[in-house]
């Protein structure tokens, strides 16, 4: 059992930063020491924002994105070209690709994948409300960017299956996206191009 060379109270901060992704227990403590030190200039502001985050953010009832506004900024512009859904499994997706700015499209957050392991089935993700929303008459293609990996394919061609009664186009990212790859670590440029070369399922 490690032993505490802290108070309770920066201990605690430890603990809950370790549980972030990308965050070990030793990263987690040197993180919490840094802000320790540099507690007016980092830590107080630190604390306000979550603090104002967790009282402000919702996620948007339209598209699943997180955001201070329901429905989201996303939703709400009207710039964007309502015939297509680019659908993601998570919110950190839809994040990757609008920092990529390749299409001012509207969003489908699916909130996680099909996975026979982890108990997730298609009535436990965002699919039925997909449906509902590509149903419209205004949208023309469906846009699956999802991962490279098992449990992103087999939600594709799960989405595929649902949408075939539609009359869209529905596509797929191009083979720049690698193998087991996640969108949310690809560099702007590969996204772009994986965009940009879309190509129907099948």
């Amino acid at each position: 059992m490690p032993v505490a060379v802290a108070g309770a109270e920066i201990e605690r901060l430890i603990t809950l930063l370790a549980k972030l992704p990308g965050l070990g227990p030793r990263s987690a403590r040197r993180a919490a020491l840094h802000m320790v030190k540099k507690r007016e200039s980092l830590l107080g502001p630190l604390a306000a924002a979550i603090t104002e985050v967790g009282e402000r953010v919702s996620v948007c009832t339209v598209c699943g994105n997180v955001d201070t506004s329901n429905p989201c900024t996303v939703c709400l512009d009207a710039s964007r070209d309502p015939a297509v859904i680019i659908v993601v499994e998570d919110v950190a997706d839809l994040w990757a690709l609008e920092r990529a700015a390749v299409m001012r499209a509207r969003y489908h957050v699916l909130g996680g994948t099909i996975s026979a392991i982890d108990g997730f089935g298609p009535e436990d993700i965002g699919i039925g409300k997909l449906v509902e929303r590509a149903a419209d008459p205004s949208v023309r293609e469906v846009v699956l960017a999802m991962n490279a990996t098992v449990e992103g394919q087999t939600t594709a061609h799960y989405i595929i299956e649902r949408l075939e009664a539609l009359n869209l186009t529905v596509s797929r990212l191009a083979s720049g996206v690698p193998i087991g790859g996640e969108l949310d670590y690809l560099d702007e440029g590969t996204l772009a191009a994986a965009i940009n070369q879309r190509r129907p399922f099948g």
